[in-house]
């Protein structure tokens, strides 16, 4: 059986505040607003911000391929002159740091973005009503093929906040049992399993990426590696 809890982290649905929408500013774009656009009521999990501190007098959605959205907010500043403020919308997202046997699991899967071959954690976007350890615990199944008997969510963060809007929720997992693996049309990978004491040395071999890094000290801070 999964155990989705996790003492003192939030695992609600990332991007919503629990605050209620305040009405004392008429040409104010509330976040709740954000919701009735319609790249942003599609269906998919959005990485959605909370109520701005500085007014919104204008959003703009200008890119919308089906995988994330391009635009911006015109935000008056605190000086009172305004400004275009561009923003990359992704999807909420899962990271797994999943341990059996010793053994930190990997995948290796070539980036074309970056044009090199990354050894990686686990990871992928949240489906809808998924949380994220619902969502480690299908994507580790998916790309590894083991199945974790019990999910914690470690921490949850914003990304790249200069330019992104994008959450990311680290999860641990562990009592993997052996399941079939069901790799999406796209994906070529190779699961890897790296010995715990190894596994931040070799996620530090260049090249590598924050989502290794991170999920792998957040686990080692919490005595967990």
């Amino acid at each position: 059986m999964s155990d989705d809890r996790s003492p003192g982290r939030d695992d609600r649905e990332p991007g919503r505040d629990d605050r209620e929408p305040g009405d004392d500013e008429g040409s104010n774009v509330a976040a709740a607003d954000l919701r009735d656009l319609p790249a942003f009521s599609d269906g998919r999990r959005h990485s959605l911000p909370g109520e701005p501190e500085w007014p919104v007098r204008e959003v703009a959605v200008e890119y919308d391929p089906g995988w994330f959205v391009g635009g911006y907010d015109r935000v008056e500043q605190p000086d009172g002159t305004e400004k275009n403020y561009y923003w990359a919308e992704l999807s909420p997202a899962t990271v797994v740091v999943a341990v059996a046997d010793g053994d930190v699991l990997f995948v290796e899967q070539y980036r074309p973005t970056v044009r090199s071959t990354q050894l990686e954690l686990p990871a992928g976007i949240l489906e809808p009503g998924e949380s994220y350890t619902a969502a480690a615990a299908r994507e580790l199944a998916e790309e590894t093929g083991f199945a974790p008997d019990s999910t914690a969510l470690l921490q949850a963060v914003w990304c790249s906040t200069g330019v992104l809007r994008h959450r990311r929720g680290y999860v641990f997992a562990e009592g993997l049992t052996p399941v079939d693996v069901d790799l999406d049309e796209n994906e070529f990978l190779t699961p890897r399993a790296v010995p715990v004491e190894e596994a931040l040395a070799v996620a530090r071999e260049p090249p590598t990426n924050d989502a290794t890094l991170e999920g792998l000290l957040l686990a080692d801070r919490e005595g967990l590696l």
